[in-house]
């Protein structure tokens, strides 16, 4: 099934295509000590995955052929740990350009840290995870999925927009962008220099908007998102100061 993906094949340095598996992140993680046979930007894709998750544990099940599971390994990282938080900021910025391309006309955003929105509806959620010396990063991309298949109100798909997915040029405009980016933050040691940074703030579709953020301490915390900081932290301004959010579930609050 590789041959279905020749552009993609292109960019990264091997690529394994499972008929189906139960998640794309965990069969990467089982293979991301072997260093010589998995390189950075080593790739594995499926149109089936069973036993998705997302963040706080959360499942991702779609049918079969209506959506993507994608997990790229990542070795060059940046060697300031404080500046990892920008690698799922990164993932999103670059499935969000690649989106873009494909559903022209649509406002195609970044909600932090992880989803990438398409007309504030999310077609795309995003799992970053750590390993020994790697960062595995999982998307879910929903392509054929109809309205009716899904999860949630709030959800789209290309088929939802009327468009049908390149899923080769999708995935390889993904990778390539993903790629691009991180040896920039790589070789400059911080977001802003390399125009991360500004990027990633303008994709974002979080910033401006007051935001309920349910923290890992139970904590909620609500107040406008106002940017982000060096490390990619989301800043919320209430009860006038502004608190640096690391990790946290953020929801939009629309106007009552």
């Amino acid at each position: 099934m590789t041959a279905d993906f020749p552009l993609t094949a292109g960019v990264v340095s091997r690529l394994l295509v499972l008929d189906a598996t139960g998640s794309t992140n965990a069969d990467l993680r089982v293979r991301a000590d072997e260093v010589t046979a998995w390189p950075h930007l080593s790739m594995i894709v499926t149109r089936e995955q069973t036993a998705g998750r997302g963040r706080l544990d959360r499942t991702w099940v779609a049918p079969a052929g209506a959506a993507l599971a994608v997990s790229v390994l990542l070795r060059e990282l940046p060697t300031d740990p404080s500046l990892r938080g920008w690698i799922p900021l990164t993932a999103g910025l670059a499935m969000a350009d690649a989106v873009a391309t494909q559903l022209t006309g649509a406002d195609v955003a970044v909600k932090w840290p992880n989803d990438v929105l398409v007309d504030g509806a999310k077609i795309c959620g995003i799992l970053a995870e750590a390993s020994s010396d790697a960062v595995i990063v999982g998307a879910g991309v929903n392509t054929a999925m109809t309205a009716a298949q899904l999860p949630v109100a709030t959800a789209t798909s290309f088929a939802v927009n009327g468009a049908v997915a390149e899923e080769d040029r999708l995935l390889r405009d993904y990778v390539a962008t993903l790629d691009r980016w991180l040896r920039a933050l790589v070789a400059a040691g911080d977001a802003e220099s390399c125009g991360l940074h500004a990027a990633v703030t303008a994709r974002c579709a979080t910033l401006g908007q007051t935001v309920r953020v349910s923290l890992p301490s139970a904590r909620v915390l609500e107040g406008t998102a106002t940017g982000l900081d060096a490390e990619g932290r989301l800043l919320v301004e209430a009860d006038g100061a502004s608190h640096p959010v690391s990790a946290g579930d953020v929801v939009h609050v629309r106007p009552a």
